[in-house]
């Protein structure tokens, strides 16, 4: 494996910018490298989600490796002291939007499948470059996981060269309180929608919520409440929308998470809505994605074969990997939560250095990445 080459194409794709749907010229660097690299097969899908094969000499089964490549914005505030698209090499490591969440793994992925040796290989290695993650977990890998049929899943976001075996869900929660206007000379007249979601709000906040050992607890984090008519120049608003983020754990679904609102018998004089919200986004190529946002949490037995035989496989390749699990969510929310496929994940970085100011990568990270994947693919494929 060439690592000077692995450097420069991770530096080739930080500095292109690829935010949610407008992944379009990180997906052609990434066909045009795996098509050099030897690919026997590269195409792009309907949703704009690169996809690259390499086959073993013998049949066998299928492993999917997967990195997204749509990234969050430049927030305003304090300023970047590194150009976030410079992808500048500094202190041995790599400055740039994206670099670690996730454009670091999937050009170690890249460059690890290029590099195995075809003639120990039993079944093939697909490579995936996922669009729109960032807007809806799992659901562009589900277009590129019905075309590949994987019997495993490596999923690639940071993990700090440690091998997850289970993920926290996410849900996005839409609560409305609807009341009555009137004129606010005179409140007692209506009902002020906004003073009832403050009560749904504080049992919100109140609701005992499950924890697990390895992921932690679940959670509700408020994210933003709108009230109308806005502005409300003398009337009593009758409509309060807020948004919660709920982090889910393994076994959660829809009903008990919407029912721990609405069944609680202190708010049964509020008119209260509650519901899983859509979501609708357009890829590049113009394919239309929507999906409900409920996107579940996962998790394998450390005693699970792919799990113990990977961690195995990256301690032989002098990795000191120990076995944790992912606190936000990602694409394994559908190769695990929903297609029920064994997933597992490792990447460079830590879940703490995405979507920050100065985003960075460290280089021996990145190789060691590489080195990483290419000692989980030969475990599992082996000839």
């Amino acid at each position: 494996m060439n690592t000077e080459r692995l450097v420069a194409f991770t530096q080739d794709l930080v500095r292109l910018p690829s935010l949610s749907g407008e992944e379009q010229h990180v997906a052609a660097r990434v066909q045009a490298e795996m098509t050099a690299l030897g690919f026997d097969r590269v195409w792009q899908d309907v949703n704009g989600s690169v996809i690259g094969v390499i086959e073993g000499a013998r049949p066998g089964k299928t492993m999917l490796l997967d990195a997204h490549i749509d990234t969050v914005g430049i927030s305003p505030g304090a300023p970047w002291v590194h150009d976030p698209f410079g992808a500048v090499i500094e202190d041995g490591a790599i400055y740039g939007r994206g670099v670690a969440d996730m454009k670091g793994a999937l050009a170690a992925m890249v460059h690890a499948a290029a590099a195995l040796d075809r003639h120990a290989l039993t079944g093939r290695v697909v490579v995936s470059a996922s669009t729109l993650e960032e807007v809806l977990e799992g659901v562009a890998l589900r277009t590129v996981m019905e075309a590949t049929q994987p019997d495993f899943v490596v999923i690639g976001e940071s993990t700090n060269l440690n091998l997850s075996r289970g993920g926290r869900g996410r849900a996005e929660v839409h609560l409305t309180t609807i009341g009555r206007p009137s004129h606010s000379s005179a409140p007692h007249l209506g009902r002020n929608a906004v003073l009832d979601m403050m009560r749904v709000i504080a049992a919100v906040e109140a609701i005992a919520l499950p924890t697990d050992p390895i992921m932690g607890p679940a959670l509700f984090a408020l994210t933003d409440i709108v009230s109308a008519p806005y502005p409300g120049h003398s009337v009593i608003p009758s409509i309060c929308k807020v948004t919660y983020d709920r982090r889910l754990l393994p076994g959660e679904h829809t009903i008990g998470v919407l029912a721990a609102i609405t069944d609680n018998p202190a708010l049964a004089d509020i008119q209260l809505q509650a519901e899983i919200a859509a979501g609708e986004y357009t890829a590049f190529t113009g394919a239309t994605l929507r999906a409900e946002k409920f996107f579940p949490a996962w998790v394998l037995p450390a005693t699970d074969s792919f799990v113990a035989g990977s961690l195995a496989a990256l301690h032989g390749a002098g990795i000191a990997a120990e076995l944790t699990a992912y606190r936000f969510c990602t694409n394994a929310a559908y190769s695990a939560g929903i297609a029920g496929v064994p997933t597992i994940g490792f990447g460079p970085a830590t879940e703490a250095d995405a979507h920050v100011i100065d985003e960075r990568l460290r280089i021996a990270d990145l190789i060691a990445a590489a080195q990483g994947y290419q000692a989980i693919i030969a475990a599992t494929l082996a000839g």
